[in-house]
């Protein structure tokens, strides 16, 4: 399930939707906003399966005039270090000038008889701000079949902080709405913040 929008009530209402632990949540995410205004926010829960257990846990994304706030909270069951279940909540603010990339990839069914305006079958919004890095590296190799020499390294860089899946099937043509919604708005508050001279 995905909410979206641009006010604190809307984004606590969209909080308390979820069903998901909605007071620790929207006091996590009120905290890391302040005062600013909102500009968008996403609100995605979303349930997993692992090994015999289900795991849920709940991202809500915030845009405000100068930062990205992403906040991400899920539940871990009773173990050896805890006797009863318990949830972790995280924040992350970022300024918006420090953002690097956003990505959204799109999944058309159909591609040949698209319609302009028809919703994806899935999205991903993979954002960047430099966090997090994965480096692929491989040995390096020239053209000689035949060369037996060491040349090295070669890889590839990759930002990925966040990445964030939505389907149609899995959590409804709304939400995948939603997540284009938002991912404009961060694309555009990106880019006008990287046209805004420093002063």
């Amino acid at each position: 399930m995905a909410k979206s929008g641009t006010t604190t009530q809307g984004l606590r209402t969209a909080i308390e939707r979820s069903g998901y632990y909605p007071a620790l949540v929207a006091e996590a995410v009120e905290a890391a906003v302040g005062g600013e205004p909102i500009s968008s926010y996403l609100v995605h829960q979303e349930t997993t399966f692992d090994s015999n257990e289900v795991r849920r846990h709940v991202t809500v994304l915030v845009l405000t005039g100068n930062r990205f706030i992403v906040s991400h909270t899920d539940e871990q069951a009773a173990d050896a270090g805890s006797p009863s279940p318990y949830a972790t909540t995280s924040t992350e603010s970022v300024k918006l000038s420090s953002i690097s990339s956003v990505v959204l990839s799109r999944v058309v069914a159909n591609p040949e008889s698209y319609t302009p305006g028809t919703l994806p079958r899935e999205v991903v919004l993979t954002i960047g701000w430099g966090a997090v890095s994965r480096i692929d590296l491989e040995p390096a190799a020239c053209g000689d079949p035949n060369c037996d020499s060491d040349h090295g390294y070669t890889g590839n860089s990759t930002a990925d902080d966040l990445s964030l899946r939505v389907s149609e099937a899995g959590d409804g043509p709304e939400a995948v709405r939603q997540t284009l919604v938002f991912a404009q708005a961060l694309s555009e508050a990106t880019a006008a913040t990287s046209a805004t001279p420093a002063r």
